[in-house]
C-alpha cells in the first residue's frame, strides 16, 4: 500500500515550502521558552509549560502544517487529478502522504516536547510525555490529512478545531477531555508517570486515538477515490 515515489514527492513538497520554516519555528520557540523559564526560575515552573503549551498548541500546529503541506496544495491547484489518473491505489496515496506528515509531526512536534521536558530536569516525565505526544501526533496528523482531503481551506478548518475545541472549550469544560486528542495523549503519558494529569480513561484514550487515526487515513483515501470518480479539483 505504501508508494515510495509518492512519499518522496510528498517529502519534497513539505521541505520545499515556506511552511516548513514555520513548522520548525514552533518547536524552537517551545524549547527556547522552557529553557529561559528554567534559567530564570526553576524546573517546576518551566514544567507547567511543556504539557500545557506543547500538547495543546505546538504539537497540533506542527501536525496541521505537515498534513496540509503533503496534500493540501495538490487539492488547491487541481494537480491532484493528474496524480489520480495514474493506476495507483488511492488508499496507498493517502497512507504514503500520511506517513510523511506523521514523520514530520513526530520530529518537529513530539521530539521537541521530549527535549523541553528534559530541560526541566525530569527524565521520567519527559519519556512519558514523549510517548503521549507520539500518540497524539499520530492521531492529529491523520485527522488533519482527512480535513485536507475534504476542503481547500484545510488550514483554517484545522486551526478552528485546535483553537476552539482543543484549547478554548477544552480548558472551560472538563468533559471535553474525553473528546480531545491532546488530552488523550496526556492520559497515555499519565500511565507512565503519575505526576501528570489524568483527564480521561486510559482504554478510551488508546482506543479513541486508534479509531481516529485509522478512520482519518481511510477517509482521506476514500475522498481521493471520489476525486477520481467524479473528476473534482
Amino acid at each position: 500500500m505504501i508508494n515510495s515515489t509518492i512519499a518522496k514527492l510528498a517529502l519534497q513538497a513539505l521541505l520545499g515550502r515556506r511552511r516548513f520554516y514555520l513548522l520548525l519555528a514552533f518547536p524552537v520557540l517551545l524549547i527556547g521558552l522552557v529553557g529561559l523559564v528554567t534559567a530564570l526560575t526553576d524546573g517546576d515552573a518551566a514544567w507547567e509549560i511543556v504539557p500545557g503549551l506543547g500538547y495543546t498548541l505546538v504539537l497540533p500546529l506542527v501536525a496541521i502544517l505537515a498534513s496540509s503541506s503533503v496534500l493540501g496544495p495538490e487539492v488547491d491547484d487541481g494537480s491532484i487529478v493528474y496524480l489520480l489518473s495514474k493506476p495507483v491505489s488511492r488508499y496507498g496515496i493517502a497512507i504514503s502522504k500520511w506517513l510523511v506528515a506523521l514523520g514530520a509531526t513526530l520530529v518537529a512536534g513530539s521530539l521537541p516536547i521530549f527535549v523541553a521536558a528534559l530541560i526541566t530536569g525530569d527524565s521520567a516525565r519527559a519519556v512519558a510525555l514523549l510517548v503521549g505526544a507520539a500518540v497524539a501526533g499520530t492521531t492529529y496528523s491523520a485527522l488533519f490529512l482527512a480535513i485536507s482531503a475534504v476542503t481547500r481551506h484545510a488550514v483554517i478548518a484545522s486551526l478552528m478545531f485546535v483553537l476552539i475545541w482543543e484549547s478554548l472549550l477544552g480548558n472551560l469544560f472538563t468533559g471535553i477531555a474525553w473528546l480531545s486528542i491532546s488530552q488523550w495523549g496526556v492520559r497515555i503519558a499519565h500511565a507512565l508517570s503519575d505526576e501528570l494529569p489524568d483527564p480521561a480513561n486510559l482504554p478510551w484514550a488508546i482506543g479513541a486515538s486508534a479509531v481516529v487515526t485509522v478512520v482519518g487515513v481511510w477517509f482521506a483515501g476514500d475522498r481521493l477515490r471520489s476525486f477520481s470518480l467524479r473528476g473534482e479539483d
